[in-house]
């Protein structure tokens, strides 16, 4: 109990220590109370890493900053543009015919079901494969109550689409423009002696950016590659679940699963047990081979050195505390942990520091 004390007295008796702690305590606060109303200055805050590295290239050619800030934020206001009015458009109109088919694709796979127990019976029996029905039957009323009453709250998400469509463009404007000043006003309430800080605050700063950047790379790849996959072996909704599959890499292992789910079962749905779609699933598992295994030790080397117990251990633990946004940041939150771990003074007492 002596040494618990003592420890606790040399890490409040370091002026460094008692600021980061307080800094991550009043973070935390913040984003736990205000995490949802402060979403879109969080969305701007991603997206202004995202572009700051390429202001970074043209500002390394000589141009001015203010130029190449107006001419990235002009190539990313015509890139969402044509991804809302281009690309949105076909996502929706491929999602409501999946929905339009999810009344013939559960009737094909009741009747795939009840005829298990006739050729394994010693596996599974009638009983089960109606339990299973049912179960499934349960929770697609559920789906649908859901549905409902997130319909009921639609004029709320349109108000909360409106929000991020009129204010994150500005937000991520400012941001760029003006980062060295908003930098300059929040250091200017930090305290003189804050060197442990900086120093956690400059390689996890790196480590962000870097990540960010790699993982819009990494869905922009991953979409296109399995894009190209699924429509030369023409599977139907080849954009919408290519585009499902990109996206599951914000998730690591767990999106990648989940996503395999949808994807199988419209490739059954069309094909049946056949060649196509063995094809169709061992294509899938290579991209997804490829994925883990070759880009993202490629793009992710300096970022991710982190066992994939700790990152799934992240992914629950920071998910559960600040919903998406957490599993978003679950990778950078870990690697914000271990800088912490691996900075924090053996001795922080001001006799033991040099």
């Amino acid at each position: 109990m002596n040494s618990v004390v003592t420890w606790f007295r040399h890490q409040i008796s370091n002026p460094q220590v008692v600021f980061l702690a307080l800094a991550l305590i009043i973070i935390i606060l913040i984003i736990s109370v205000a995490g949802n109303t402060l979403a879109p200055v969080i969305a701007g805050i991603v997206i202004a890493y995202l572009l700051e590295g390429l202001i970074g290239r043209l500002t390394a050619f000589g141009f001015p900053r203010l130029l190449c800030v107006w001419l990235v934020f002009l190539a990313f206001m015509l890139f969402i543009t044509g991804i809302t009015f281009g690309l949105l458009p076909i996502l929706y109109n491929q999602l409501s015919e999946i929905v339009q088919q999810i009344p013939s694709i559960i009737a094909r796979g009741q009747t795939a079901l009840m005829a298990l127990p006739e050729q394994y019976p010693e596996l599974i029996s009638v009983e089960q494969a109606r339990d299973i029905i049912d179960q499934v039957r349960i929770q697609l009323t559920d789906t649908g109550q859901a549905l409902l009453s997130s319909s009921i709250t639609g004029a709320a998400s349109i108000i909360t689409i409106m929000i991020y469509v009129i204010l994150m463009p500005i937000l991520v404007f400012f941001f760029t423009k003006d980062k060295d000043k908003i930098l300059a006003w929040f250091i200017a309430f930090v305290p003189r002696d804050h060197e442990l800080a900086s120093r956690i605050w400059g390689d996890v700063d790196i480590q962000i950016a870097n990540y960010i950047r790699g993982k819009f790379w990494e869905i922009l790849i991953v979409w296109i590659v399995t894009l190209i996959a699924f429509s030369y072996l023409e599977l139907q909704f080849a954009l919408l679940l290519s585009f499902l599959v990109g996206i599951s890499v914000l998730i690591p292992y767990v999106g990648a699963a989940v996503v395999t789910v949808p994807v199988a079962v419209i490739a059954w749905f069309q094909w049946g047990w056949s060649s196509e779609f063995i094809t169709l699933v061992a294509t899938y598992l290579v991209i997804q081979i490829l994925d883990g295994n070759l880009l993202v030790p490629l793009m992710f080397s300096e970022v991710v050195n982190l066992h994939p117990v700790a990152i799934i251990v992240a992914i629950l633990v920071f998910g559960s505390l600040w919903g998406i946004w957490g599993v978003f940041f679950a990778i950078p939150l870990a690697t914000l942990v271990q800088a912490i771990i691996v900075a924090w003074p053996d001795d922080p007492s001001p006799e033991g520091r040099t």
